[in-house]
């Protein structure tokens, strides 16, 4: 019988975890490199704050996820969008920007954790 309450508990969180998953609608971007000067080859990518990157580099940068290759730069949100859609009405998606995480919770109790598969 313990055995069979593990498994459904073990359910539950990876069902809740797929859900998050899925309701992760992350923001991305990509800048395109430009060659200003033909004497002058480029060596990588700078970021926002002007820190260079290497060809082939990957860093993070406020909750972005970041990498560099010859086309340009391209960075993701680690944070999932709070307006996803299938998040279900009695739970709401909240973002912790420090810890670039996100928890699905009750509305009616922000202190539970939101478990749409019970």
């Amino acid at each position: 019988m313990y055995f069979i309450s593990l498994l459904q508990a073990s359910l539950h969180v990876f069902v809740c975890l797929l859900g998050l998953l899925v309701l992760c609608h992350s923001d991305c971007f990509f800048q395109e490199l430009v060659l200003k000067d033909l004497n002058n080859p480029l060596k990588g990518c700078v970021d926002k704050e002007g820190k260079q990157h290497d060809f082939g580099s990957e860093w993070d940068i406020d909750c972005m996820v970041c990498s560099c290759t010859s086309e340009g730069l391209s960075c993701c949100s680690k944070i999932p969008d709070g307006n996803a859609a299938g998040v279900p009405d009695e739970c709401e998606l909240v973002v912790n920007k420090e810890t670039c995480s996100a928890t699905l919770l009750l509305k009616s109790d922000k202190t539970k954790e939101c478990n749409p598969a019970q």
